[in-house]
């Protein structure tokens, strides 16, 4: 079972959208946040928009605007977070608990110029920290921060109130970072889509920003690779009750294994084709989004094709839903051969680090299933696989069966 933090430490925990989605849960969470308050411990909670709001409002800008620009998205979105930490607060004062909100610029959240996917620069908390040393529980927007140099408001991107919470640990040096979710843990798969997912009780950093960047939707992987940089100790378990949840190791292992740790998969998948050298097609991909106003997808790998001079360059693009679309609706105003989309990556996150046995095994089993995957590329600690969307959980089901049960 999780154990109860000791007296009078610090604890940051962030509520995603889902365990914030009717006042219900609003109420819920402000009352495990008041147990702890009460038992000594002093609180900062950050806050996602509750529910689906952030979907509900890209879908109301779009509405509106063929081509919202990203500025007023970035004006629209961090509302959604700002009505949460209001509601939590009240219910945490109605709870007899006294607590304050702050916005992400309230609380110091400084990021650089970029909208829809800024990145924080600095953290200089210095109202949060005032404010706890006067005994209140402190609700922090997520999500949001804003650019010292353009004095404007800009988002995180998706996940970004994981990276907001572990930020803010880290400046105020906290004792534990709870990632409070709705679900129980860090699983081998995702529980949805594989049903013998199982949960995992620990995991390093660099294993679990690996799932993270391969598509495991429990945190950012940006905010798991800060908190293996600084060692937060990070904890992902269920907001509506104690549970064991997953723990994350500090160190390495001390032994060696090249058995597969976990699956995950993207679900939407871009292969962008451009003739010309890797520099022409990073200006050339560049040009396009600002061109088109569509916000950076995440690029999941690149690859060069020479034959008898002409050079082609291949990227692999992934990104939340409303940017894939976007990305998709102006691909599709062009040529045909430059792209292809309905495609999906699975990958095969290692124990330790990858093997040629390991190879050996996923090929043999992809090829049972009478699977033929686009392609299959190598990293020191995971191996992923370009496929068909159609196929993605045929796979996902295929290779979860090679992993151990210990």
């Amino acid at each position: 079972m999780e154990t109860a933090p000791e007296k009078s430490r610090l604890i940051v925990q962030k509520y995603g959208g889902a365990t914030l989605a009717t006042p219900a849960h609003i109420r819920a969470a402000a009352e495990r946040i008041c147990r702890l308050h009460h038992a000594g411990h002093p609180v900062v909670a950050i806050v996602s928009a509750m529910g689906s709001t952030t979907n509900e409002l890209i879908a109301l800008a779009n509405q509106v605007s063929s081509k919202p620009t990203l500025r007023e998205l970035d004006m629209l979105l961090t509302t959604g977070e700002r009505v949460s930490m209001a509601l939590l607060t009240m219910a945490l004062q109605d709870l007899g608990c006294e607590a304050i909100s702050f916005t992400g610029s309230q609380a110091g959240i400084l990021t650089d110029e970029s909208h829809v996917n800024a990145l924080i620069k600095d953290v200089r908390a210095f109202r949060v920290s005032e404010a706890l040393n006067q005994g209140k529980v402190v609700v922090l927007a997520g999500f949001q921060g804003v650019s010292p140099v353009t004095k404007e408001i800009t988002t995180l991107g998706r996940g970004g109130t994981d990276t907001t919470a572990v930020a803010m640990s880290i400046f105020l040096k906290a004792d534990r970072c709870e990632i409070l979710k709705d679900v129980p843990a860090v699983f081998t798969a995702d529980p949805r889509l594989v049903k013998d997912a199982r949960p995992l009780k620990t995991l390093r950093y660099a294993q679990l920003a690996d799932m993270c960047f391969w598509g495991a939707k429990v945190l950012h992987y940006r905010s798991v690779e800060l908190a293996g940089r600084f060692q937060v100790p990070l904890y992902v378990g269920p907001a509506r009750e104690v549970g064991e949840g997953t723990t994350l190791q500090t160190g390495d292992a001390m032994y060696e294994s090249t058995e597969i740790l976990a699956l995950n998969s993207h679900e939407k998948v871009i292969e962008w084709r451009h003739s010309g050298s890797a520099l022409e097609t990073h200006v050339a991909f560049e040009k396009l989004l600002q061109r088109e106003k569509v916000p950076a997808p995440q690029i999941l790998g690149s690859r060069v094709r020479a034959d008898r001079g002409h050079e082609e360059n291949e990227m692999l693009l992934t990104g939340p839903s409303e940017v894939m679309a976007r990305l998709e609706e102006v691909l599709r105003q062009g040529p045909a051969t430059d792209w292809t989309g309905d495609l999906s990556t699975v990958t095969c996150t290692c124990a330790g680090t990858t093997s040629m046995g390991l190879y050996g095994k996923i090929a043999t089993a992809v090829d049972g299933a009478g699977l033929r995957p686009r392609s299959i590329s190598v990293s020191a600690q995971s191996v992923t696989l370009v496929v068909a969307r159609a196929e993605r959980e045929r796979y996902l089901t295929t290779l979860h069966a090679l992993i151990p049960k210990n």
